[in-house]
């Protein structure tokens, strides 16, 4: 006979009335709020008549204060719940993100400078901390996901006040100045590009649920959209489109064959690299026809010098964020003209080889793989919600061909990954029994208690 007061459960997710947001999860969310909202706002004021790129990366006052508070109140929450943390079964997904986390802090030992890479790993540490501990220990009835949809609408909503106010990003092309797109409160059009793509990825989800909640999507999509073509930021928009209809093509033939999403994605850059090996068809040539520059904007010239750097040392690379604005670094003294003012490689594979060599990269690939393949799990228990999640990991991990991403401070694109990875983790849970098992003869397996640690990895590879 079953439990009345179990709770049930149906596509991974509670159906018992629960807390829609809980102190864990604000305190995950607040760092999604400061990387999107608090701080490029800082910034705006801060470097209104005096922007430059080095801002970027030297951190400000708010920085200093914001992440070790953070994280301090995320271990307190570890430590008050370790009863929790201690049943929790950690999926591959998670546990790949911290054995590349873990390689990162290692590269400080052979850094070209440790001292920097010190400093800028101990806050990648802080950002990774206050996002993984307390989303972990948020209720099962709080939607992450959406919580971070909120986020983005505000910022998206903000946003558009000043575009209207005609907050744009000026070039210098020669002797001219020329307005290449609007940025809003960001420091240049890319970001707005970018925020308003996930957002629109998240804005369609929203999109499939009913009532008011429909209507509120449907004008975060409109307002994503404007906002996308008014940033002028092509490939944030291009990869806006293509991404949903990538994912349902992948979910659609892993439903068919069962085959791990991972694996069929994989298949692309494949036949890419295949394709291009025996023709003149790559991606400079895709460049010129889209936008009539081989270059990528510049950005072929750049890979051609990190390509060099990365030779010198291609196993265990320059170090975590040890090569890109670091005084004395090859970055300054052998780069070519331009190059020398860049603060990274405009790449996130190659930034990867080239701060932590090939197994760095290799540590990234597994993390993006496991990602993938989690998300084909969720899809068993949550169509929807692995709709979304593939959706918006797609995006990042396209995008971060054109931008370097992948684990750059707190660039609010990688805190999304993060808690894509967190909720693949949460879903991936072990859920509670339905009813009880009539012919068992074990008292564990006759409650309505949370199927044991090894059930989950089953789950997870596919083997129950």
């Amino acid at each position: 006979m079953s439990n009345p007061s179990a709770v049930r459960y149906e596509s991974g997710w509670p159906r018992r009335a629960g807390p829609a947001i809980d102190v864990c999860a604000m305190l995950a969310l607040s760092v999604c709020v400061f990387a999107l909202i608090a701080d490029p706002l800082l910034t705006f004021v801060e470097y209104a008549d005096q922007r430059t790129v080095s801002s970027t990366m030297d951190p400000s006052w708010d920085t200093r204060v914001f992440w070790p508070t953070v994280a301090a109140l995320s271990m307190l929450l570890g430590v008050q719940n370790r009863a929790r943390l201690s049943k929790l079964a950690w999926s591959p997904p998670i546990i790949c993100l911290f054995i590349y986390l873990a390689f990162a802090g290692a590269s400080v030992v052979w850094a070209f400078s440790p001292g920097s890479s010190f400093v800028r790993y101990i806050q990648q540490v802080m950002v990774v901390t206050s996002i993984a501990l307390p989303a972990a220990l948020a209720a099962r009835t709080v939607d992450i996901m959406r919580g971070l949809f909120l986020c983005f609408a505000f910022a998206l909503t903000l946003n558009l006040v000043f575009v209207l106010n005609g907050s744009v990003t000026i070039a210098d092309y020669g002797k001219r100045a020329v307005d290449i797109g609007y940025e809003g409160y960001f420091l240049g059009k890319n970001y707005l590009g970018e925020c308003a793509a996930v957002a629109l990825l998240l804005a369609l989800n929203e999109v499939c649920h009913r009532g008011w909640r429909r209507v509120f999507g449907i004008v975060i999509v409109a307002i994503a959209v404007l906002l996308t073509l008014l940033s002028d930021s092509k490939t944030a928009l291009g990869l806006a489109i293509i991404c949903p209809f990538l994912t349902l093509f992948t979910l659609i033939i892993r439903k068919l064959t069962r085959m791990s999403p991972a694996t069929i994605l994989s298949c692309i850059p494949l036949c890419y690299m295949a394709v291009s090996s025996v023709s003149h068809f790559n991606m400079n040539r895709i460049s010129y026809i889209l936008y009539g520059d081989p270059t990528l904007t510049g950005r072929t010239i750049i890979w051609a010098f990190v390509q060099r750097e990365i030779d010198l040392r291609p196993f265990m690379g320059w170090g975590y964020q040890s090569f890109w604005l670091v005084p004395n670094s090859p970055a300054y003294t052998e780069a070519p003209g331009w190059v020398k003012m860049m603060p990274n490689a405009h790449n996130g594979y190659y930034d990867t080889t080239l701060e932590l060599g090939h197994i760095g990269l290799a540590l990234l690939l597994v993390v993006i793989i496991a990602t993938l393949h989690g998300i084909g799990r969720v899809a068993d228990r949550d169509p929807a919600r692995a709709r979304l999640l593939l959706s918006v990991a797609l995006f990042i991990v396209c995008y971060n061909y054109f931008e370097s991403l992948w684990m750059r401070g707190f660039e609010f694109l990688w805190v999304v990954f993060i808690f894509v990875v967190v909720d693949v983790n949460r879903c991936l849970q072990p859920l509670p029994l339905r009813r009880a098992t009539r012919r068992s003869k074990s008292p564990r397996q006759r409650g309505t208690g949370a199927l044991p640690k090894a059930h989950a990895y089953r789950l997870y590879a596919g083997l129950s």
